[in-house]
């Protein structure tokens, strides 16, 4: 990456300034901090470094930038090297390597824009995990597009990862969706004396739900005990909305190596095990005929219950202990990421306070935190509530404006930012809407191609490309290794759209300015 190659010139420059007495002598700083400038017109790169070591060389910035430059070793790559006030060292690539780097882009091919961050860690991406008792709403799409999107940009970064979909069949919500569609499922037969529950699920879908069963099963779940019967039609309402959930998620692109049923943790016994080892490390306390946690021991505020008191099982916090110690401990991930709604942001200490009571580093584990998604149409604010049947599920809207529009959408802002999602603007065809913006740019590359017929690999002349169209497109191709690094290293997925709207830009105006085929 040309940062990196520049930013170690810059360091063996210092190093023969304080050899030959141009500067004193001093600790160099671990970061040879090389950006790109915010300002334009200053050349490709930058950086501060005479701004940072003033104090430290006891010397103003510019004297340092001159000697840093006056030593600075000759690179195929450099250009016109800059010292501005107050101590900014600025450089512009070569046009001469910069036409060369078709070629390097070319042969790369698909792998172009890797980088080697991860040096082959296992890392795990769970994301999604929404309780399998409705439609996936759109805020479940951001959280599908947030952590597909970090998976992908970790692999181009070098880790090894698996995308993981939790599951969550073992709470509550999970016997209120069973008592509803069998409601539903009885209605369908003529038994209106059958209602949904208060607390349950109240959507069009559930009705849906119950015709297709009463017409699979017939009167068969009205004939046997009613414990049985809800546990049946709750597992087949299970499967036909994980089927459903997959087929959604297809839709947008986004896949899952593994679905982990959180039911696993208890049926398997592991839940058990890790009580076991917790309570002989002495985090655990039993009062008020409940288990608790002894989060306090740990730096939290206040304890936490894990096994309620009067027989009610383990909470959700239960679970997740357990599900963490699964990944961690048993499967042996390096590092850990979840994709959780902002909701849940006083959770996270919690959870990351009971890895390191089984001795992890709560540093390996990551929780990606977004906020929610408000859908518009017209001016007008859609409203989604599973509960009450109000909802505006994510395969309407990929039905409406697209997945390339709902992927493009759902991740063009930082996790961390409430955002409108304008049914409108993704389906209009102007350059207003990003999403058209940037496919008219791949229609045009295609066409292209097309008219082009094809092209032997090695035959080109890249000393022709002299035009600062040409130019200016090659310098933000080459910035992808770039914007993957910082991608991966935050775990900010909206660099990545952001740089195809800006390539798309300049796409368009070389497109204009220049002959591609005569």
């Amino acid at each position: 990456m040309i940062r990196h190659r520049l930013a170690e010139l810059i360091r063996q420059a210092l190093l023969a300034a304080q050899a030959a007495g141009d500067l004193p002598r001093f600790d160099l700083p671990a970061d040879m901090s090389v950006e790109r400038p915010q300002k334009e017109g200053v050349g490709d790169l930058t950086t501060t470094l005479p701004l940072k070591m003033a104090r430290a060389a006891r010397m103003p910035p510019l004297k340092i930038a001159d000697a840093i430059v006056k030593h600075l070793p000759k690179s195929d790559f450099l250009g016109l090297v800059d010292v501005a006030p107050p101590g900014f060292i600025n450089v512009t690539l070569s046009d001469e390597w910069i036409a060369r780097q078709v070629e390097t882009i070319i042969a790369a091919g698909e792998t172009f824009g890797n980088v080697d961050l991860g040096k082959g860690k296992r890392v795990q991406v769970e994301y999604v995990s929404a309780n399998p008792t409705g439609p996936l709403s759109v805020g479940s799409g951001r959280n599908a597009v947030l952590g597909d999107s970090v998976a992908n940009i970790l692999q181009r970064a070098g880790y090894q990862v698996q995308r993981e979909f939790y599951i969550n069949d073992a709470g509550t919500q999970v016997s209120y969706f069973s008592e509803s569609l069998f409601a539903r499922y009885a209605q369908a037969l003529g038994k209106s004396d059958e209602q949904v529950p208060e607390n349950g699920y109240h959507g069009d879908y559930m009705v849906e739900l119950g015709r297709q069963l009463a017409q699979e099963v017939g009167d068969r779940y009205l004939t046997i005990p009613r414990a049985d019967a809800l546990r049946e039609v709750g597992e087949w309402g299970r499967r036909k909305v994980l089927d459903s959930y997959r087929e959604d998620l297809e839709l947008i692109g986004v896949r899952f190596d593994n679905w982990f049923s959180e039911r696993t943790l208890y049926e398997s016994g592991l839940f058990d095990r890790l009580l076991a080892i917790l309570k002989k490390n002495g985090y655990t306390v039993e009062r008020d005929g409940a288990i608790w946690f002894a989060s306090k021991n740990l730096g939290e505020d206040k304890d936490n219950v894990i096994v309620r008191s009067g027989g009610r099982g383990p909470t959700y916090f239960a679970s997740d202990i357990a599900y963490h110690y699964n990944k961690f401990v048993e499967r042996g991930f390096d590092y850990v990421i979840d994709v959780w709604g902002a909701d849940h942001q006083g959770h996270v200490s919690r959870v990351k306070t009971a890895i390191a009571a089984f001795g992890v580093d709560p540093n390996r584990l990551t929780v990606l935190l977004y906020q929610l998604v408000t859908v518009k149409r017209g001016g007008q604010v859609v409203r989604m509530s599973r509960r009450k049947g109000e909802i505006i599920s994510l395969r309407e809207v990929v039905d409406e404006v697209g997945a390339d529009a709902v992927r493009y959408f759902l991740l063009a802002r930082s996790a961390d930012a409430q955002m409108d999602f304008d049914l409108e603007l993704a389906k209009e065809q102007s350059a207003e809407n990003p999403v058209y913006y940037i496919q008219y740019a791949h229609a045009r590359i295609a066409s292209i191609l097309r008219n082009a017929g094809t092209l032997a690999d090695g035959t080109g002349d890249v000393s022709l490309l002299r035009s600062e169209p040409e130019l200016t497109l090659i310098r933000k191709m080459l910035e992808l290794p770039e914007v993957i690094e910082k991608a991966a290293t935050n775990l900010e997925p909206h660099h990545v759209p952001h740089y195809a709207l800006e390539l798309a830009g300049v796409f368009h105006t070389f497109y204009k300015q220049c002959r591609v085929l005569s």
